[in-house]
């Protein structure tokens, strides 16, 4: 038993896989550098690495590592790089290694970089037919007669709904499918949809000598959070869509008034947030009662009419981030 484990190991070592992930910033590192180590654990020779625009775009060094990572990728995963600045020194590796990896997978990008999308059978350089056209006619082409906020809301409900309708198309519809998925897994950014979202790409897309590490990994669908809520490090599973639910801070008997902070979603998923903890900490040791609350996309007003007790705290939450 010992010895078959461990020729196991070696052989998964000898046929490792390399994914790479290059995205705007750093805000998933913790949650990336979890779901390596659980992945590793998982499958030895299975690699995990992010590299972020906001770090190699001011060093030459950071940019050679990225660089690097890419032309070696067996998986490449390249998200939010919107900015020339952030894909124009990587694009042209990026389009080099497009033909050798096994899947390069680019997510809510410039259209350049997007463009470079290769999973199996789709491929989005080239003109969008079948299932990518249908999907077209479904979204229409109506943008005016809504606000932003609520355009947002249908198309992440839309989003949700994809994968589910495609399941039952064969052919290009499949990879397309997974397309979907995989910006739901990083739109969700925690460590278990960083894990679902490399074993899920692994397990379809996994060529050549390490195409035997397919089905290795257990894949679940993306684990899905409040696209509204409230948030604190005391509260049991620190992420609720009830505001309700938040601790009662002990203030001596003297209610010194309410401050509200707003939140990026994406950093408290990751669980990178100790900067956040530490604004909460400290305002509560003052005595104040703290409504922490974070909406979806980075819009107060219109998400926040949800919760009124949240919305009596904008304005202090506002004058907080001045």
């Amino acid at each position: 038993m010992v010895a078959e484990r461990m020729r196991t190991t070696t052989a998964d070592r000898a046929n490792g896989l390399r994914m790479v992930i290059v995205t705007m910033d750093t805000h998933l590192a913790s949650a990336c550098a979890v779901a390596a180590s659980r992945l590793a654990r998982s499958l030895p020779g299975l690699r995990l690495e992010m590299h972020a625009a906001s770090e190699f775009a001011a060093s030459t060094d950071r940019l050679k590592a990225c660089r690097e990572a890419i032309a070696s990728a067996d998986i490449l995963v390249v998200t939010m790089l919107f900015m020339e600045d952030h894909f124009m020194p990587v694009l042209d590796a990026i389009e080099a290694r497009r033909g050798q990896a096994d899947a390069v997978v680019c997510l809510m990008s410039a259209p350049e970089v997007t463009r470079l999308t290769r999973m199996g059978k789709l491929d989005m350089g080239k003109p969008a037919g079948g299932a990518l056209a249908f999907l077209k006619r479904l979204r229409g082409g109506d943008k005016s007669s809504s606000s932003a906020a609520g355009s947002g809301a249908r198309q992440m409900s839309m989003l949700r709904r994809l994968p589910r309708i495609l399941r039952f198309i064969p052919g290009t519809a499949q990879d397309l499918r997974l397309y979907f998925l995989s910006l739901q897994y990083w739109l969700g950014g925690s460590e278990d949809n960083l894990v679902n979202l490399t074993a899920s790409l692994v397990n379809r897309y996994a060529a050549g000598t390490r195409q035997g590490l397919r089905g290795r990994l257990s894949a679940s669908d993306p684990v899905e959070y409040p696209e509204l809520g409230v948030y604190h490090p005391g509260m049991k599973g620190r992420i609720s869509e009830s505001p309700e639910r938040l601790p009662r801070a002990a203030t001596s008997g003297r209610d010194r008034g309410t401050v509200g902070v707003l939140m990026l979603r994406s950093y408290l998923l990751a669980g990178n947030s100790a900067h956040y903890d530490g604004v909460i900490a400290a305002l509560e040791a003052r005595g104040l009662s703290v409504i922490p609350a974070f909406p979806w996309v980075w819009m107060p007003a219109p998400p926040l009419t949800r919760f009124s007790v949240i919305v009596r705290a904008v304005p202090w939450s506002m004058r907080w981030f001045r």
